[in-house]
């Protein structure tokens, strides 16, 4: 039967941590929840309205990038529920609580919307290696180990996007 807190339902989990470790640790995936989402938003914006010579390369590549996002939320989302939490991954919650900035909806052209997505993506890489060390301190290697798999996806994601700025 799961339990009322003040802003979530928390439910029994057999993970071996107190329940002062799965709270901060939920808190920690969803703040990082709420980042991923909107990232995972913006790369779509940039997808579907991307112009210039490098359209149909970089239309492809953003889509890539937007399902590489996508995964790792799910990633996230789906840690926080196996710690008895529950995952706040609607849009609007995303929207009221992400780190990451508005995306420049005056972005046209391809080099536009890749100094966008760079930014952004960045920050969503820096935010998940602080939560490495978080969930270190935490003594939870599984949430650790999750958020080292999004760093090493989303700074190949930041290779690929960055080699189009460095010609």
């Amino acid at each position: 039967m799961p339990t009322k807190t003040e802003s979530t339902v928390r439910f029994s989990s057999g993970v071996d941590l107190s329940d002062d470790v799965k709270s901060k640790l939920i808190d920690l995936l969803n703040a990082r929840l709420a980042d991923t989402i909107d990232v995972k938003t913006q790369v779509k914006h940039a997808h579907w309205n991307v112009k210039g010579p490098q359209f149909h390369q970089l239309h492809l590549l953003f889509d890539d990038v937007a399902g590489h996002v996508d995964s790792a939320a799910d990633l996230i989302a789906e840690r926080a529920v196996q710690l008895g939490g529950v995952a706040h991954g609607t849009a609007r919650i995303a929207a009221k609580t992400s780190s990451i900035p508005e995306y420049d909806l005056d972005a046209v052209d391809g080099p536009d919307h890749v100094k966008a997505l760079v930014a952004r993506l960045g920050k969503l890489a820096n935010a998940s290696r602080e939560a490495i060390d978080e969930a270190d301190k935490l003594d939870d290697k599984a949430t650790s180990d999750i958020f080292t798999e999004i760093v090493r996806a989303t700074d190949k994601d930041l290779w690929f996007l960055e080699a189009h700025l460095q010609a």
